[in-house]
């Protein structure tokens, strides 16, 4: 970690004011309306120059602290203005070799958008059998792209690397596997930074609102390119367990079994709210709230991805993995404090929040993170979405430019704020489990009734005690769900914290407890 030498307070007074060339760069406080005053374009945010106004310090009874972590940031934003191509964003997302699907027929979404036609990228491994009754598809989760595993085409180690393979849990001997990267993002699958074949831009923000189920209904359009009908298993872990429930909802003659590994049957409130502040983290990152999304000929907001990954880092891993990890170790206790990165578990996420800030496309993740929070596999909300693409369905019909646009969102906030309610612990207690919550030993009925397609599905459920991103409980409360709806074949695995103390990242690392689960379930 640099940390310059601390100067005297006059002498620091001095250096600071003395300094004109190469000044840090600073950006002027805006009290920008975020309704009341017409964006301004990308293009001319994009080209115009840094302020360069260096502050000068007084003489004081303290020397003023060095803050390197916003020095970094402003360097890198005036690289990038520097160094920026008009021609597109800053860097292209993508994961290497790949293959592509095409589908040129328009697909209609579960809240009313139209893609006139997209992409799906997808990797293969192992062969397809005479009968196509061998293939298993793998759901990623929020951020990966299709190299689930090493190719010929791309021999980089692929994100379950260890898990696919000849032998390995999910045997290349025995299946043929794919894996795509999910509707909405951006390693080669039509998302919010592709090209609108209508406008022949870039989608930004007018790309529409995505669910988990739009997701799974373009991978099922590639499985019908391929001539699969049925799937031998749908396997999923974090993001990717909620697909592989819904793929199997969805489309039950389809899917013969299911695996769900730190998943859930409809999102919590705590996810929602994790999910909701990295959101709101990167679309206040300047470059973002300008353009409203629309940055893809300027400098993409690589200060709110910063940030909104390290708040999604500190739910991937476990308190008392922290602590055996870092503890309370500063990364240099001979320097004094800083209120920058200074303790170890601050400069891992640190690293970990740079190291991904420009390898991921914005908005994908906030589409996709949207689509995470919607889902919720209860009939009542499958019902209304039934009817609402039955209302819809007759944009397909209709000329792709000649579309009118889906209902927006003019949602705004209540005049009087939520306030807390007065509640003892035995009235809370209460109402939790009429409502099916965590505490409550019994699932709700509209989710036991949205389960009834799975009740001849073989289905793994796998959980771990020390996620607090998708709580053991949900994994609980898709299993219980599952038997109630009358599926006699459900298994339901729990890693105490004497088998895993990696949180929601053990399904990327343990090959023991989750690789060897999975290879017992599947046979």
């Amino acid at each position: 970690m640099n940390v310059s030498k601390p100067l005297t307070a006059f002498g620091r007074g001095l250096a600071r004011s003395a300094r004109k060339t190469n000044p840090r760069t600073r950006f002027p406080a805006t009290n920008r309306g975020l309704h009341n005053n017409a964006p301004r374009s990308s293009q001319a945010a994009a080209q115009k120059p840094i302020a360069e106004n260096e502050p000068v310090t007084p003489p004081s009874s303290n020397p003023p602290l060095s803050f390197p972590c916003l020095d970094n940031l402003e360097d890198r934003t005036k690289n990038l203005n520097n160094k920026r191509s008009l021609s597109g964003p800053e860097p292209s997302y993508t994961a290497g070799a790949h293959q592509k699907f095409h589908s040129s027929e328009p697909i209609l979404l579960d809240w009313g958008g139209i893609l006139p036609s997209f992409d799906i990228a997808y990797e293969t491994w192992g062969s397809l059998n005479a009968d196509k009754s061998n293939a298993i598809l793998i759901h990623t989760g929020l951020s990966a792209s299709s190299h689930a595993k090493s190719t010929e085409a791309n021999p980089k180690p692929g994100w379950w690397e260890k898990f696919i393979g000849p032998g390995a849990p999910i045997d290349t001997n025995k299946y043929f596997v794919i894996c795509t990267n999910v509707l909405g993002g951006c390693y080669g699958s039509t998302g919010p930074s592709s090209i609108d074949p209508i406008s022949k831009k870039r989608y930004g923000t007018s790309f529409p609102i995505l669910t988990m189920q739009d997701m799974v209904r373009a991978q099922f359009r590639l499985l019908d390119d391929m001539g699969i009908q049925k799937l031998y298993a749908s396997v999923g872990s974090s993001m990717g367990g909620m697909q592989s429930l819904a793929a199997g909802v969805m489309a039950t003659d389809r899917v013969g079994r299911i695996i769900s590994v730190s998943g859930c049957a409809r999102s919590h409130p705590y996810s929602i709210a994790m999910r909701h502040t990295q959101r709101q983290v990167l679309m206040n990152d300047a470059a973002w709230s300008k353009t409203r999304g629309n940055y893809y000929d300027s400098i993409p907001p690589h200060a709110g991805m910063k940030l909104a990954r390290e708040i999604a880092t500190i739910t991937y891993r476990s308190g008392p993995e922290w602590e055996k990890r870092f503890g309370r170790q500063r990364a240099d206790p001979s320097k004094p404090p800083a209120l920058c990165a200074d303790f170890l578990i601050e400069t891992y996420l640190d690293h970990a929040g740079e190291k991904w800030c420009l390898e991921y496309d914005a908005n994908s993740l906030i589409y996709i993170s949207k689509a995470m929070d919607l889902f919720d596999l209860g009939a009542g909300v499958q019902e209304d979405t039934l009817k609402r693409r039955e209302e819809n369905s007759g944009r397909l019909n209709i000329p792709t430019d000649q579309l009118p646009g889906a209902d927006v969102c003019n949602l705004t906030l209540p005049e009087q704020p939520y306030e807390e309610k007065e509640t003892s612990s035995s009235d809370i207690m209460s109402s939790s489990a009429q409502s099916g919550s965590a505490v409550s030993s019994e699932p709700p009925e509209d989710l036991i009734k949205g389960f009834l397609p799975l009740r001849d599905t073989p289905t793994l459920v796998l959980g771990v005690a020390s996620d607090i991103l998708f709580p053991a409980f949900q994994q609980r409360e898709i299993a219980d769900t599952l038997r109630k709806a009358g599926n006699r074949r459900v298994t339901h695995v729990e890693l105490g914290e004497d088998r895993s103390l990696f949180g929601h990242d053990t399904f990327l690392l343990d090959l023991e407890g989750v690789g060897g689960e999975i290879r017992r379930f599947l046979g």
